[in-house]
């Protein structure tokens, strides 16, 4: 979001101390895969539609009005809405996020981009540490990242997950799932987007750099209106989105999307 851009710092230097600990802490890691195998998955055994609010953005940037205009479209449309505030937005949320039977998914969330890896992340609100996720951070399925890169003095570092994480760490699959990532970078690169279309979502709606809080609330609410409310086809209810809202204003990103449909793929560099 605006004045939080981030950059994923995951040097070779700091895998090779992830890799020590784990070494020296073997019985630790042991201990962890046994839980993390132990894990019951949690998945929905009702046929009625089920939706989410992802807000990580609820800790820098709360805005109780969308959540509650977003709450009672989704609603009025038939949906059951669960709401996951920033606290609860950790590394193993997104790793259950798939399994839960969601047919619609905002993700009001920051990330991370990187030119050079021309990639993107998600962020959690858990603080980045050698001894948590070790199996994860070996695999490079997490970064490191800094909401603002070079940190300022004592702000920490929070764990991301990456495209791989999404393909590779997350339990089950979604269900033809429609996901609205409504934070900067997310069709920057394609890769989080080929992710989560070949993990079972049907579509993946967001913008192509940086975007302020309060218009991306705006957009979005629009969108939601002529999604869940006029059941509008997607592209026509973003390209209906951006004629209402239009790009942000200061840093001229556009909302697109990229579907499992190969017809309906849109560039994200020709929308507008």
């Amino acid at each position: 979001m605006k004045n939080r851009k981030a950059r994923q710092r995951v040097s070779e230097k700091r895998l090779v101390e992830v890799a020590f600990f784990a070494i020296l802490t073997m019985s630790a890691m042991v201990f962890l895969f046994l839980a993390y195998q132990s894990q019951t998955p949690i998945a929905s055994s009702s046929s009625q539609l089920r939706a989410a609010i992802v807000d990580h953005l609820n800790s820098t940037s709360p805005n109780q009005t969308f959540v509650d205009e977003a709450t009672d479209m989704m609603k009025q449309a038939g949906y059951t809405v669960d709401y996951f505030p920033s606290d609860k937005v950790t590394v193993d949320c997104y790793r259950n996020l798939a399994e839960l039977g969601y047919k619609l998914i905002i993700l009001r969330v920051h990330a991370g981009h990187s030119p050079e890896r021309q990639t993107i992340s998600f962020f959690t609100s858990e603080t980045y540490s050698l001894s948590e996720h070790i199996t994860d951070q070996l695999a490079g399925y997490l970064h490191d990242d800094f909401y603002v890169y070079p940190p300022p003095n004592g702000e920490p570092g929070y764990f991301s997950i990456t495209p791989a994480f999404v393909k590779n760490a997350m339990n089950g699959r979604f269900n033809d799932t429609t996901v609205i990532m409504m934070g900067c970078y997310g069709l920057e690169y394609p890769g989080m987007a080929e992710a989560f279309i070949e993990k079972g979502a049907k579509v993946y709606i967001s913008w192509n750099g940086s975007v302020a809080a309060d218009h991306t609330d705006q957009a979005t609410i629009n969108l939601l209106k002529h999604l869940v409310v006029e059941n509008q086809p997607v592209g026509q209810a973003v390209e209906n989105t951006m004629k209402e809202v239009g790009e942000d204003p200061e840093y001229k990103s556009l909302l697109t999307y990229y579907s499992s449909s190969a017809d309906d793929q849109k560039d994200t560099n020709n929308q507008g």
